[in-house]
Parts: structure tokens; sequence; C-alpha cells
């Protein structure tokens, strides 16, 4: 007598209250597995890309956006700063390393920074092709970027403004060239465009000229327009004999269009501007110090990546922590379900278990065959939670990679083990008392009813 075969027929004969039962466990293991899977990979993210950055130094605003836009690339900037003052901050004794960013551009959604060569040593960032940048528009491109974009050496392309494609004004102007292609590091490097910083600074002053031309051009039709109606007025004055000598008034009004031109032509002259600065403390007493130093004195501001991180934690755990006690809750009912279930199936099963004994069977065989259906529930529904997880994880995966470029796919997890067992356990005490009574059935009383 097979109780495998016989616990197969058993889950077969009720399939609604099985189907019901398996549901509840597989949503409860699903909701759980996928919490850990998403947490586990996005801390692994987060702690991979700090790279070693004690501080992060940019325009005043939110500290969070500040690292969020430094170090992930995942949000817009707070501002620029200007980069005279922010190579003075650099001669402070307490830094050991500052490495300038500049940001703006895009291509195909891909980041352009404008930076110096030791930011892909934070990543230790390895050629696998080419060579390192060395003179302006020349570019070193990441491994998910020239994945993507099918981008190889010496190939051109020309940047857009903004980080959304199809959504900013095109650098026509210029074109960028591929110098080198980066290995994969699994880090934020592998999805950026890297240059100098002068080639940024090329770019924007090209655009701001093309954008002051219309404003001069648009300007100058306005001074031309209100000259012909001045001009108007004084030949329709002329005409009803009225005599004015207006020459010095027209004549201060050109005046007064060529000088508003010459002002705003005198505010391209601003000091170049970066948008921020990545910086390692040289000792423990910079954390101390220096932030407090640059929040004060300069007008610059200055967020940790540890501190923001953590607090970012503890606004996710909340949330992290109420679906989980939603999960676990689900997965009570789903245990409860499964002794209902399996208690009042004793009261339809009592004679087959009955002749069972009759023909032979000992009671370890009728505890053990409702122990495995137990068991059996449990394991089919972690199944079916397990799979339902990991689509879960590809759906959330491909949108962070099609919108932030990271991939937090993940098909295997230490935690896995951790579940089954856990399921097992939950599925063994939930027919236990089931069995207990199912052992214990008088055969005799059974038969004669």
């Amino acid at each position: 007598m097979n109780i495998f075969s016989l616990n197969r027929k058993q889950i077969k004969a009720k399939p609604l209250s099985s189907l019901l039962n398996i549901f509840l466990f597989a949503t409860g293991v699903a909701i759980i597995s996928f919490l850990f899977l998403t947490t586990e990979k996005i801390e692994s993210q987060l702690s991979s890309n700090v790279a070693g950055i004690d501080l992060v130094v940019g325009a005043k605003g939110s500290p969070l956006q500040l690292i969020l836009a430094g170090i992930y690339h995942i949000d817009h900037p707070t501002g620029n700063i200007q980069y005279k003052e922010a190579l003075e901050l650099t001669k402070n004794p307490l830094i050991k390393q500052a490495v300038p960013l500049a940001l703006g551009d895009s291509y195909r959604g891909f980041r352009i920074i404008g930076t110096d060569q030791t930011y892909p040593d934070l990543y230790h960032g390895q050629l696998k092709e080419g060579m390192l940048w060395k003179t302006d528009f020349e570019t070193n491109i990441g491994f998910k970027v020239a994945e993507k974009t099918g981008l190889k050496i010496s190939d051109s392309f020309t940047g857009v403004h903004g980080f959304i494609e199809d959504a900013g004004h095109a650098h026509d102007e210029h074109e960028y060239i591929v110098t080198g292609i980066f290995e994969e590091t699994g880090t934020v490097l592998d999805q950026l465009i890297l240059t100098n910083i002068a080639s940024v600074w090329k770019i924007h002053e090209h655009h701001h000229e093309h954008h002051d031309e219309k404003h001069m051009e648009s300007e100058g039709a306005h001074v031309t327009e209100a000259e012909e109606t001045h001009d108007h007025e004084h030949e329709h004055t002329d005409k009803s004999g009225h005599v004015h000598t207006d020459g010095h008034e027209h004549e201060h009004g050109y005046d007064h269009g060529h000088n508003a031109g010459e002002e705003h032509g005198h505010t391209q002259e601003n000091d170049e501007e970066i948008t921020m600065l990545l910086v390692k403390y040289t000792n423990p007493m910079g954390a101390i110090t220096l932030p407090r130093l640059v929040n004060s004195s300069t007008n610059m501001q200055a967020a940790s990546p540890a501190l923001e991180i953590n607090r970012l934690y503890s606004l996710m755990g909340v949330g992290i922590r109420t679906i989980r006690l939603i999960a676990g809750f689900i997965m009570a009912i789903s245990a409860f379900s499964i002794f209902i279930s399996l208690l009042n199936s004793l009261k339809e099963r009592k004679y087959e278990l009955a002749l069972i004994r009759s023909m032979g069977g000992s009671r370890s065989k009728v505890f053990s065959l409702v122990i495995l259906e137990g068991i059996s529930i449990a394991f089919i529904g972690y199944l079916v939670g397990l799979a339902l997880s990991r689509l879960g994880m590809l759906l959330v995966s491909y949108y962070t990679e099609n919108n932030y470029h990271y991939n937090l796919q993940q098909w295997f997890n230490i935690n896995d083990g951790y579940f089954l067992f856990v399921s097992l356990v939950i599925g063994l005490l939930s027919a236990l008392i089931p069995a207990i009574k199912a052992m214990h059935t008088d055969i005799s009383k059974t038969l004669s009813e």
C-alpha cells in the first residue's frame, strides 16, 4: 500500500479545498520572499555604489536628493556650485580626495558625466577596450551603455540636455567620440558616460550663446517695433501741424536696448560651475568638522551618504515590516485553513482509514498519511509562492532597468532554504492534531457504524 499514491489521490479528491489552501500559503510565501529579495538587492546596490564616499557637496536643497543624484544617478541634482569655491574647499586638510562631477546631459537615457580620471577608480573600473579620455569630447562608456546602445570604439554621438530621452535640447553642434569601454563592475559605473569637465562646459557655453542670440533677436525685434510705432506717431503729429524735437528721446531709446544687450552679455561671464564634489576624508575627524563647516560658512551643502541612506532605510523599514506582518498573517490563516480542512476530512475519511487499518495498515502509516497530506499542500504552496516572487522580481527589474538602468533580478537566494524549512514545519504542525486523531481511530466502532 503506497501512502504517496493515496496522498495524491486524496488531494485530487478535494480540488477546491486543496487549491484554496495552496493559494493562501503561496500568497504568504510569495510576499515574504519578494520582500526579502528586493530589500537585499536594493541594500546591495546602495552599499556597493557608495564606493567609500564620505560626503557629497553640492547646491543647497534636499540632502537625500543630492545623494541620489550624485552617487546613484536616479534623481535630478539640486543645482550647481561655483567651481572656484569648490576648489577652495578641497584645500582643507581633512579632505583626502575630492572628485568633481558636472551633470546635465544624457544620451538615450544614460547620463553624461563630466569628471576627472579618478572617478572610475572609485568603482575599480578597468577598461575592456580602448583608453581613457585625454582631450575634450572624448568619452569612456560603461558596460551597460555599450550593451544597450551598441556604441563601439571610435563611434560618435551627440547628447541631449536633461536626463530624459527625446525631451531635451539636442547638442548637435558638438559630437562625443568613444575612446574606451569599461568592463562590467556591477555598479553605477556600468550605466554612465564619462568625459572631462571642460567638454560639459563647452557644450553648455554654446547652448547659452544660442539662447542669448535668440534673446537678442527677440529683443531687437521689440526695439524695432517700438521705433516704427514711435515714427508713425511722430509722422502723424507732424501732419497735424505740431512740431516735436524728439531725436534725443529716440536715440536714448536705442541706447537703452543696446545697454540691455551688453548687460545680458555680461551675465555670460560668470565663474565656471560644477554640480557637486564627491569627498573622502583624511581621518574620522572630517565627519565631525567638515559637514558643519560647509553648511554654515559656504553657499554649498554637505550631505553624508551613510546618514541619508540610513534615513532612507528607516523610512522604508516601516512599510516593509508592515507588509511582512501582513504576509505572516496570511500564512497563519493558511496554516489554520489546512488544519481545519484536514480535521473536517477525517469525518469523511474515517471509514477509509478504518479499512486501511483492518487491511494491515499500522497506526504509524495512518499517522504518516495525514501528515504527508499537510506537508504536501505546504510544499506545493511554497513552490508556487517562490515562482510568484520571481515573477514579481522580473517585473520590478524590468521597470527599474528601463527607468533607472538598475537590474534587480535575482533567481536564487540564501533565504529560499529557510523558507522551505519553515513551510514544511507549518504543514507538519497544521496536520499534527488531525494525524493524531486519525491514528487513534476505533476500527471496530467505525466499521460497525
